[in-house]
Protein backbone atom coordinates (compact mmCIF):
# COMPACT_ATOMS: atom_id res chain seq x y z
CA UNK A 1 0.00 0.00 0.00
CA UNK A 2 2.79 2.35 0.92
CA UNK A 3 4.54 1.40 -2.34
CA UNK A 4 1.52 2.47 -4.36
CA UNK A 5 1.34 5.75 -2.50
CA UNK A 6 4.99 6.39 -3.25
CA UNK A 7 4.46 5.67 -6.93
CA UNK A 8 1.46 7.93 -7.07
CA UNK A 9 3.36 10.64 -5.25
CA UNK A 10 6.28 10.44 -7.67
CA UNK A 11 3.91 10.47 -10.63
CA UNK A 12 2.23 13.56 -9.27
CA UNK A 13 5.54 15.35 -8.67
CA UNK A 14 6.67 14.47 -12.19
CA UNK A 15 3.48 15.82 -13.68
CA UNK A 16 3.81 18.96 -11.63
CA UNK A 17 7.41 19.51 -12.70
CA UNK A 18 6.48 18.99 -16.33
CA UNK A 19 3.72 21.50 -15.98
CA UNK A 20 5.75 24.11 -14.12
CA UNK A 21 9.48 23.78 -14.88
CA UNK A 22 10.30 21.52 -17.78
CA UNK A 23 7.82 23.24 -20.14
CA UNK A 24 9.86 26.48 -20.32
CA UNK A 25 12.63 25.18 -22.64
CA UNK A 26 10.07 23.47 -24.77
CA UNK A 27 7.98 26.63 -25.04
CA UNK A 28 11.10 28.73 -25.77
CA UNK A 29 12.11 26.41 -28.58
CA UNK A 30 8.64 26.52 -30.01
CA UNK A 31 8.64 30.30 -29.79
CA UNK A 32 11.95 30.55 -31.65
CA UNK A 33 10.69 28.29 -34.41
CA UNK A 34 7.57 30.36 -34.75
CA UNK A 35 9.58 33.57 -35.00
CA UNK A 36 11.86 32.04 -37.64
CA UNK A 37 8.90 30.98 -39.73
CA UNK A 38 7.37 34.46 -39.38
CA UNK A 39 10.69 36.09 -40.36
CA UNK A 40 11.01 33.97 -43.52
CA UNK A 41 7.43 34.70 -44.46
CA UNK A 42 7.97 38.47 -44.12
CA UNK A 43 11.24 38.27 -46.04
CA UNK A 44 9.59 36.36 -48.89
CA UNK A 45 6.91 39.00 -49.07
CA UNK A 46 9.49 41.77 -49.18
CA UNK A 47 11.79 40.03 -51.71
CA UNK A 48 10.36 41.64 -54.91
CA UNK A 49 10.99 45.12 -53.53
CA UNK A 50 14.46 44.43 -52.14
CA UNK A 51 17.45 45.00 -54.41
CA UNK A 52 21.07 44.20 -53.79
CA UNK A 53 24.19 45.99 -54.93
CA UNK A 54 27.40 44.45 -56.13
CA UNK A 55 30.05 45.82 -53.81
CA UNK A 56 33.66 45.13 -52.98
CA UNK A 57 32.63 44.91 -49.32
CA UNK A 58 29.74 42.92 -47.93
CA UNK A 59 28.90 45.81 -45.60
CA UNK A 60 27.90 47.89 -48.65
CA UNK A 61 25.43 45.20 -49.63
CA UNK A 62 23.95 45.34 -46.14
CA UNK A 63 23.51 49.10 -46.36
CA UNK A 64 21.90 48.86 -49.79
CA UNK A 65 19.39 46.27 -48.65
CA UNK A 66 18.39 48.36 -45.67
CA UNK A 67 17.97 51.38 -47.97
CA UNK A 68 15.98 49.46 -50.56
CA UNK A 69 13.50 47.80 -48.20
CA UNK A 70 12.90 49.13 -44.68
CA UNK A 71 12.68 46.26 -42.16
CA UNK A 72 9.65 46.06 -39.93
CA UNK A 73 10.79 44.50 -36.68
CA UNK A 74 14.05 43.02 -35.45
CA UNK A 75 13.34 39.64 -36.99
CA UNK A 76 13.08 41.10 -40.51
CA UNK A 77 16.20 43.24 -40.09
CA UNK A 78 18.18 40.24 -38.90
CA UNK A 79 16.98 38.17 -41.84
CA UNK A 80 17.83 40.93 -44.33
CA UNK A 81 21.35 41.27 -42.96
CA UNK A 82 21.91 37.53 -43.25
CA UNK A 83 20.71 37.51 -46.86
CA UNK A 84 22.85 40.51 -47.78
CA UNK A 85 25.99 38.88 -46.42
CA UNK A 86 25.59 36.08 -48.94
CA UNK A 87 24.16 38.22 -51.75
CA UNK A 88 27.33 38.77 -53.79
CA UNK A 89 29.28 35.85 -55.16
CA UNK A 90 32.72 35.79 -56.76
CA UNK A 91 31.46 36.36 -60.31
CA UNK A 92 29.70 39.60 -59.43
CA UNK A 93 26.19 38.15 -59.55
CA UNK A 94 23.44 38.69 -57.01
CA UNK A 95 21.36 35.92 -55.54
CA UNK A 96 18.02 36.20 -53.83
CA UNK A 97 16.83 33.66 -51.25
CA UNK A 98 15.41 30.66 -53.01
CA UNK A 99 16.09 32.08 -56.50
CA UNK A 100 18.76 31.61 -59.18
CA UNK A 101 21.51 34.11 -60.04
CA UNK A 102 20.35 37.32 -61.68
CA UNK A 103 22.49 39.85 -63.62
CA UNK A 104 23.77 42.76 -61.60
CA UNK A 105 22.27 45.21 -64.11
CA UNK A 106 18.80 44.01 -63.15
CA UNK A 107 19.38 44.50 -59.44
CA UNK A 108 21.50 47.67 -59.39
CA UNK A 109 20.90 50.38 -56.83
CA UNK A 110 22.62 53.76 -57.12
CA UNK A 111 25.61 53.86 -54.76
CA UNK A 112 25.67 56.69 -52.24
CA UNK A 113 27.44 59.77 -53.61
CA UNK A 114 29.78 59.93 -50.64
CA UNK A 115 31.04 56.40 -51.47
CA UNK A 116 32.33 57.43 -54.91
CA UNK A 117 36.02 58.20 -55.18
CA UNK A 118 36.76 61.47 -57.02
CA UNK A 119 39.30 61.44 -59.83
CA UNK A 120 42.76 62.40 -58.65
CA UNK A 121 44.37 65.29 -60.56
CA UNK A 122 47.38 64.28 -62.64
CA UNK A 123 49.60 66.84 -64.35
CA UNK A 124 52.21 65.88 -66.94
CA UNK A 125 53.94 68.67 -68.83
CA UNK A 126 55.34 68.60 -72.34
CA UNK A 127 58.57 66.58 -72.27
CA UNK A 128 61.72 68.57 -71.65
CA UNK A 129 63.61 69.52 -74.80
CA UNK A 130 60.54 69.97 -76.98
CA UNK A 131 60.69 73.48 -78.49
CA UNK A 132 57.57 75.57 -78.10
CA UNK A 133 58.10 77.12 -81.53
CA UNK A 134 58.74 74.78 -84.49
CA UNK A 135 61.72 75.64 -86.66
CA UNK A 136 62.45 75.37 -90.38
CA UNK A 137 64.66 72.37 -89.59
CA UNK A 138 61.70 70.43 -88.23
CA UNK A 139 59.63 71.31 -91.31
CA UNK A 140 62.42 70.01 -93.55
CA UNK A 141 62.67 66.81 -91.52
CA UNK A 142 58.92 66.30 -91.75
CA UNK A 143 58.99 66.76 -95.50
CA UNK A 144 61.87 64.32 -95.88
CA UNK A 145 60.52 61.58 -93.60
CA UNK A 146 56.77 61.98 -93.88
CA UNK A 147 56.53 62.25 -90.10
CA UNK A 148 54.48 64.84 -88.28
CA UNK A 149 56.07 67.49 -86.09
CA UNK A 150 54.72 65.69 -83.03
CA UNK A 151 56.36 62.44 -84.11
CA UNK A 152 59.68 64.20 -84.68
CA UNK A 153 59.44 65.78 -81.21
CA UNK A 154 58.66 62.42 -79.63
CA UNK A 155 55.29 63.57 -78.30
CA UNK A 156 53.68 60.24 -79.18
CA UNK A 157 55.78 58.61 -76.46
CA UNK A 158 53.85 60.57 -73.83
CA UNK A 159 51.55 58.08 -72.14
CA UNK A 160 48.17 58.84 -70.62
CA UNK A 161 45.59 56.76 -68.73
CA UNK A 162 43.08 56.96 -71.60
CA UNK A 163 45.61 55.65 -74.13
CA UNK A 164 44.85 58.48 -76.56
CA UNK A 165 46.32 58.22 -80.04
CA UNK A 166 46.59 62.02 -80.29
CA UNK A 167 49.94 63.32 -79.10
CA UNK A 168 48.24 66.53 -77.91
CA UNK A 169 44.87 66.75 -76.19
CA UNK A 170 42.93 69.24 -74.11
CA UNK A 171 39.42 69.03 -72.65
CA UNK A 172 37.98 71.86 -70.61
CA UNK A 173 34.67 72.98 -69.20
CA UNK A 174 33.34 75.66 -71.53
CA UNK A 175 31.64 77.68 -68.81
CA UNK A 176 34.22 77.52 -66.01
CA UNK A 177 37.42 77.09 -68.09
CA UNK A 178 38.44 74.26 -65.77
CA UNK A 179 40.74 71.81 -67.52
CA UNK A 180 39.73 68.20 -66.98
CA UNK A 181 42.27 66.63 -69.33
CA UNK A 182 45.55 67.97 -70.70
CA UNK A 183 48.28 66.22 -72.64
CA UNK A 184 51.17 68.19 -74.14
CA UNK A 185 48.72 71.07 -74.36
CA UNK A 186 51.44 73.73 -74.53
CA UNK A 187 53.22 72.27 -77.57
CA UNK A 188 52.96 74.42 -80.71
CA UNK A 189 52.22 72.40 -83.85
CA UNK A 190 50.83 72.86 -87.37
CA UNK A 191 47.03 72.91 -87.23
CA UNK A 192 46.09 72.16 -90.86
CA UNK A 193 42.43 72.89 -91.68
CA UNK A 194 41.62 73.90 -88.11
CA UNK A 195 42.76 77.19 -89.60
CA UNK A 196 39.40 77.44 -91.35
CA UNK A 197 37.70 78.07 -88.02
CA UNK A 198 39.51 81.41 -87.81
CA UNK A 199 38.77 82.01 -91.51
CA UNK A 200 35.08 81.63 -90.75
CA UNK A 201 35.29 83.87 -87.67
CA UNK A 202 36.85 86.70 -89.72
CA UNK A 203 34.25 86.36 -92.49
CA UNK A 204 31.36 86.46 -90.02
CA UNK A 205 32.87 89.42 -88.16
CA UNK A 206 33.17 91.37 -91.43
CA UNK A 207 29.38 91.07 -92.03
CA UNK A 208 29.91 90.65 -95.76
CA UNK A 209 26.82 89.73 -97.81
CA UNK A 210 26.38 85.95 -97.71
CA UNK A 211 24.35 85.91 -100.93
CA UNK A 212 27.11 87.54 -103.01
CA UNK A 213 28.35 85.30 -105.85
CA UNK A 214 32.03 84.36 -105.85
CA UNK A 215 33.75 82.50 -108.70
CA UNK A 216 36.55 80.01 -108.07
CA UNK A 217 39.69 80.99 -110.01
CA UNK A 218 43.06 79.42 -110.70
CA UNK A 219 44.43 81.43 -107.76
CA UNK A 220 42.39 79.20 -105.45
CA UNK A 221 44.00 75.99 -106.71
CA UNK A 222 46.30 74.40 -104.12
CA UNK A 223 49.95 74.52 -105.18
CA UNK A 224 51.21 73.86 -101.63
CA UNK A 225 50.13 70.23 -101.28
CA UNK A 226 48.42 69.71 -104.66
CA UNK A 227 45.23 68.61 -102.96
CA UNK A 228 42.18 67.82 -105.04
CA UNK A 229 38.84 69.63 -105.02
CA UNK A 230 35.41 69.16 -106.53
CA UNK A 231 35.10 72.92 -106.95
CA UNK A 232 36.39 73.34 -110.48
CA UNK A 233 37.83 76.61 -111.74
CA UNK A 234 34.96 78.72 -112.97
CA UNK A 235 32.43 77.34 -110.47
CA UNK A 236 30.30 80.09 -108.94
CA UNK A 237 28.80 79.87 -105.46
CA UNK A 238 27.57 82.38 -102.92
CA UNK A 239 29.79 83.45 -100.07
CA UNK A 240 27.48 81.60 -97.70
CA UNK A 241 27.84 78.36 -99.67
CA UNK A 242 31.62 78.69 -99.77
CA UNK A 243 31.66 79.23 -96.00
CA UNK A 244 29.44 76.18 -95.55
CA UNK A 245 31.74 73.94 -97.59
CA UNK A 246 34.87 75.31 -95.92
CA UNK A 247 33.56 74.49 -92.42
CA UNK A 248 31.65 71.29 -93.12
CA UNK A 249 33.74 69.59 -95.83
CA UNK A 250 37.00 71.49 -95.26
CA UNK A 251 37.02 72.64 -98.90
CA UNK A 252 40.38 74.33 -99.50
CA UNK A 253 39.37 76.23 -102.63
CA UNK A 254 36.28 77.54 -100.86
CA UNK A 255 38.36 78.84 -97.94
CA UNK A 256 40.95 80.41 -100.25
CA UNK A 257 38.26 82.13 -102.32
CA UNK A 258 36.78 83.60 -99.13
CA UNK A 259 40.14 85.10 -98.20
CA UNK A 260 40.96 86.24 -101.71
CA UNK A 261 37.69 88.19 -102.08
CA UNK A 262 37.98 89.85 -98.67
CA UNK A 263 38.20 93.67 -98.82
CA UNK A 264 41.91 94.42 -99.32
CA UNK A 265 42.72 90.97 -100.69
CA UNK A 266 44.35 87.86 -99.30
CA UNK A 267 47.16 89.55 -97.40
CA UNK A 268 44.73 91.86 -95.66
CA UNK A 269 42.63 88.85 -94.73
CA UNK A 270 45.58 86.99 -93.19
CA UNK A 271 46.54 90.12 -91.26
CA UNK A 272 43.05 90.28 -89.78
CA UNK A 273 43.29 86.60 -88.85
CA UNK A 274 46.46 87.24 -86.86
CA UNK A 275 45.07 90.41 -85.32
CA UNK A 276 42.00 88.55 -84.09
CA UNK A 277 44.18 85.80 -82.64
CA UNK A 278 46.16 88.40 -80.74
CA UNK A 279 42.98 90.07 -79.54
CA UNK A 280 41.74 86.74 -78.17
CA UNK A 281 45.03 86.19 -76.34
CA UNK A 282 46.22 83.37 -78.59
CA UNK A 283 49.92 83.99 -78.01
CA UNK A 284 51.19 80.78 -79.62
CA UNK A 285 49.19 81.15 -82.83
CA UNK A 286 50.27 82.24 -86.30
CA UNK A 287 48.44 82.22 -89.64
CA UNK A 288 49.92 82.54 -93.15
CA UNK A 289 46.94 81.44 -95.27
CA UNK A 290 43.18 80.86 -94.84
CA UNK A 291 43.24 77.13 -95.67
CA UNK A 292 45.81 75.57 -93.35
CA UNK A 293 47.66 73.83 -96.18
CA UNK A 294 50.81 75.68 -95.17
CA UNK A 295 52.48 74.08 -92.14
CA UNK A 296 53.38 77.54 -90.84
CA UNK A 297 49.78 77.86 -89.67
CA UNK A 298 50.54 76.86 -86.10
CA UNK A 299 48.95 76.95 -82.66
CA UNK A 300 48.71 75.16 -79.32
CA UNK A 301 45.81 73.24 -77.84
CA UNK A 302 45.25 75.96 -75.24
CA UNK A 303 45.01 78.64 -77.92
CA UNK A 304 42.65 76.54 -80.00
CA UNK A 305 40.35 76.08 -77.02
CA UNK A 306 40.11 79.88 -76.82
CA UNK A 307 39.25 80.04 -80.53
CA UNK A 308 36.57 77.36 -80.23
CA UNK A 309 34.98 79.18 -77.33
CA UNK A 310 34.93 82.45 -79.29
CA UNK A 311 33.66 80.87 -82.52
CA UNK A 312 30.87 79.14 -80.60
CA UNK A 313 29.36 82.57 -79.96
CA UNK A 314 28.51 82.78 -83.68
CA UNK A 315 25.30 80.84 -84.46
CA UNK A 316 26.16 80.65 -88.17
CA UNK A 317 29.48 78.94 -87.49
CA UNK A 318 27.79 76.47 -85.16
CA UNK A 319 25.14 75.66 -87.75
CA UNK A 320 27.41 75.28 -90.77
CA UNK A 321 30.19 73.35 -89.04
CA UNK A 322 27.83 70.71 -87.65
CA UNK A 323 25.74 70.26 -90.81
CA UNK A 324 25.88 66.54 -91.74
CA UNK A 325 25.72 67.20 -95.49
CA UNK A 326 24.91 69.85 -98.06
CA UNK A 327 24.28 69.85 -101.82
CA UNK A 328 25.29 72.71 -104.12
CA UNK A 329 24.67 73.25 -107.82
CA UNK A 330 27.82 73.36 -109.90
CA UNK A 331 26.83 74.24 -113.44
CA UNK A 332 24.24 71.72 -114.59
CA UNK A 333 24.82 69.20 -111.85
CA UNK A 334 24.04 68.87 -108.17
CA UNK A 335 27.02 67.91 -106.02
CA UNK A 336 26.63 66.46 -102.54
CA UNK A 337 29.18 67.28 -99.83
CA UNK A 338 29.42 65.57 -96.44
CA UNK A 339 30.85 66.53 -93.08
CA UNK A 340 34.42 65.35 -92.54
CA UNK A 341 33.58 64.57 -88.91
CA UNK A 342 31.50 61.39 -88.69
CA UNK A 343 30.56 62.11 -85.06
CA UNK A 344 28.03 64.75 -86.14
CA UNK A 345 25.92 61.90 -87.51
CA UNK A 346 26.09 59.86 -84.31
CA UNK A 347 23.03 59.94 -82.02
CA UNK A 348 25.38 59.48 -79.06
CA UNK A 349 26.81 62.96 -79.53
CA UNK A 350 25.42 66.46 -79.01
CA UNK A 351 27.97 68.56 -80.91
CA UNK A 352 27.61 72.34 -81.04
CA UNK A 353 30.68 73.13 -83.16
CA UNK A 354 33.44 71.14 -84.82
CA UNK A 355 36.32 71.29 -87.28
CA UNK A 356 38.73 68.69 -88.59
CA UNK A 357 42.15 69.06 -90.18
CA UNK A 358 44.96 67.07 -91.76
CA UNK A 359 48.29 67.56 -93.44
CA UNK A 360 51.34 65.36 -92.94
CA UNK A 361 53.08 67.89 -90.70
CA UNK A 362 50.04 68.23 -88.43
CA UNK A 363 48.68 64.70 -88.33
CA UNK A 364 44.94 64.17 -87.84
CA UNK A 365 43.34 66.99 -85.89
CA UNK A 366 39.92 67.67 -84.40
CA UNK A 367 38.33 70.41 -82.32
CA UNK A 368 34.80 70.25 -80.95
CA UNK A 369 32.31 71.74 -78.56
CA UNK A 370 29.99 69.07 -77.19
CA UNK A 371 27.51 68.62 -74.36
CA UNK A 372 28.11 65.59 -72.12
CA UNK A 373 26.85 64.55 -68.70
CA UNK A 374 24.94 67.79 -68.37
CA UNK A 375 27.90 70.06 -69.10
CA UNK A 376 29.47 71.75 -72.13
CA UNK A 377 33.02 70.77 -73.00
CA UNK A 378 35.61 72.02 -75.47
CA UNK A 379 37.76 69.22 -76.86
CA UNK A 380 41.04 69.57 -78.75
CA UNK A 381 42.93 66.66 -80.36
CA UNK A 382 46.11 67.30 -82.37
CA UNK A 383 48.56 65.09 -84.24
CA UNK A 384 46.56 61.89 -84.03
CA UNK A 385 47.75 58.77 -85.82
CA UNK A 386 45.32 56.75 -87.93
CA UNK A 387 42.46 57.89 -90.14
CA UNK A 388 39.77 57.50 -87.48
CA UNK A 389 41.87 57.84 -84.34
CA UNK A 390 40.85 61.43 -83.58
CA UNK A 391 37.16 60.44 -83.44
CA UNK A 392 38.11 57.38 -81.40
CA UNK A 393 39.96 59.62 -78.94
CA UNK A 394 36.86 61.77 -78.59
CA UNK A 395 34.84 58.63 -77.86
CA UNK A 396 37.35 57.58 -75.20
CA UNK A 397 37.03 60.95 -73.51
CA UNK A 398 33.23 60.85 -73.66
CA UNK A 399 33.08 57.44 -72.02
CA UNK A 400 35.60 58.55 -69.41
CA UNK A 401 33.53 61.61 -68.53
CA UNK A 402 30.31 59.58 -68.38
CA UNK A 403 31.88 57.11 -65.94
CA UNK A 404 33.42 59.79 -63.75
CA UNK A 405 31.56 61.01 -60.64
CA UNK A 406 30.01 64.43 -61.13
CA UNK A 407 28.68 66.96 -58.68
CA UNK A 408 26.04 69.51 -59.43
CA UNK A 409 27.63 72.26 -57.36
CA UNK A 410 31.30 71.91 -58.25
CA UNK A 411 33.58 70.39 -60.87
CA UNK A 412 36.09 67.61 -60.39
CA UNK A 413 39.28 68.75 -62.13
CA UNK A 414 41.60 66.13 -63.53
CA UNK A 415 44.68 66.72 -65.70
CA UNK A 416 45.86 63.66 -67.54
CA UNK A 417 49.43 63.38 -68.92
CA UNK A 418 50.98 64.22 -71.01
CA UNK A 419 54.17 63.22 -100.07
CA UNK A 420 50.82 62.25 -98.84
CA UNK A 421 47.24 62.74 -99.90
CA UNK A 422 45.80 65.81 -98.26
CA UNK A 423 42.35 65.51 -96.75
CA UNK A 424 40.69 66.89 -93.64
Amino acid sequence: MNFRKDVCFLAGVTALLLALGWSAPVQAKATRQAKAITSKTVQAAKAPAARFVKSPAKSSAKTSVRAAAKPSGKAVASSARSSASAAVNRKGRVRQAGAGAMPLAQARVEAPVQAQMPLMPISVKTPAGVPLKPSATVAAASGATGASFGQIYGLHHTSDPLDLKSSVALVMDQETNEVVLAKNSEAVLPIASLTKLMTAAVIVDARLPMDEDITVTSDDVDTEKNSSSRLTVGATLTRGELLHLALMSSENRAAHALGRTYPGGLQAFVSVMNAKAKLLGMQDTRYVDPTGLNSNNQSSARDLAVLVKAAYQQPLIRELSTSPEHAVRLGNRQVQFRNTNSLVRSPAWDIGLQKTGYIVEAGRCLVMQASMVGRKYIMIFLDSTGKYSRQADAERVRRWLERAPHKTSSTTTTVVPGAAKVTS
